[in-house]
């Protein structure tokens, strides 16, 4: 191990660290605080961009944190766009992605590094990410195929663990996987240099499953890590209201429409416009049986009418 360092004056950068922010100041705050408490043997440079935020981010990092690198952009630039910026100034071997809704177990980065330099073939790993009671989060992505679509994934998990691993097993060691959750990821710089960047086209969903599709069709390997924990508030950094749905979705078809034929693209849309339809369907008669009183399957109506009359809206505008 090297000497401890806690910013980019200590000579060689093992691991840039890098953090998109929006109006999450707090979080952000937790977030690097955990950095420096947990990271103690490694050199690190820390990054945040801060798209645009108005909650007094910028000038907590300036009073707190001086010695991070301070990236402020004049608008919200969206997750892929704002760490493009970060790897464009990054220093070290590795960088480390980290939401602002995340906090650092002990060892936790240490464990993801040691991992890198000892599997030369891998360009990402993660590790597990757990809610505030320590119960597990599903760290590891399938990439979206028109089997993952038309099938619920729980039952994919239950029946083809080994190739749909998650949470729902205990993993002894480091597997293999498709994609890791964009949460907590570590990537190796020579495969950025290789493979490229995030795609700018993402605004804030399936960004990393994108460029992990590309990093392993290149021949490099992804693996999730499952003794490195990592704890995460999940959703706090996003929302979950409608909008952040429908970018959800704008995403994924643009995922699908990037790596697959017209004809699979145009299945995927199919099988996603019936699945909500029959969602939006059962709900609306389980809150009819309940007589409107269960106010979360009103709100799910709510959300899949949205969703819906979004889906109807892009298909009159793309034809």
């Amino acid at each position: 191990m090297k000497k401890p360092c806690g910013d980019s004056r200590c000579g060689e950068i093992d691991i840039s660290v890098i953090v998109v922010n929006w109006n999450t100041k707090d979080l952000l705050k937790n977030c690097l605080c955990s950095v420096y408490q947990t990271v103690n043997n490694l050199n690190l440079e820390i990054i945040v961009v801060d798209n645009a935020s108005s909650d007094g981010s910028v000038e907590m990092l300036k009073l707190d944190f001086p010695q991070v690198i301070r990236l402020v952009n004049q608008q919200n630039r969206g997750f892929g766009a704002a760490n493009n910026q970060g790897f464009a100034v990054m220093k070290g071997e590795y960088a480390l992605l980290l939401n602002t809704d995340t906090v650092l177990t002990t060892n936790a980065v240490a464990k993801l590094w040691e991992f890198m330099e000892a599997h030369p073939e891998a360009a990402i790993v993660g590790g597990q990410l757990l809610n505030a009671d320590e119960s597990r989060q599903n760290s590891i992505a399938s990439f979206p195929t028109l089997l993952t679509l038309v099938t619920n994934e729980s039952l994919l998990e239950y029946l083809m663990p080994r190739r749909f691993p998650s949470k729902r097993y205990e993993h002894k060691g480091p597997i293999e996987v498709d994609s890791v959750i964009g949460a907590c990821m570590m990537i190796r710089k020579k495969a950025l240099d290789e493979i490229g960047v995030f795609d700018e086209r993402y605004f804030f969903f399936f960004e990393e499953t994108d460029l992990a599709y590309a990093i392993r069709r290149s021949g490099w390997k992804i693996f999730h890590i499952p003794d490195a924990y990592i704890y995460h508030l999940q959703g706090q950094s996003i929302g979950h209201n409608v909008q952040s749905r429908i970018e959800f979705y704008r995403s994924r078809y643009q995922f699908l429409r990037k790596w697959h034929s017209r004809l699979y693209y145009f299945c995927a849309g199919i099988i996603i416009i019936l699945r909500l339809a029959i969602n939006w369907a059962a709900n609306c008669v389980m809150a009819g049986v309940t007589v409107g009183l269960a106010e979360k399957l009103r709100q799910k109506c709510i959300i899949y009418s949205h969703l819906i009359f979004w889906h109807f809206k892009r298909d009159k505008q793309q034809s």
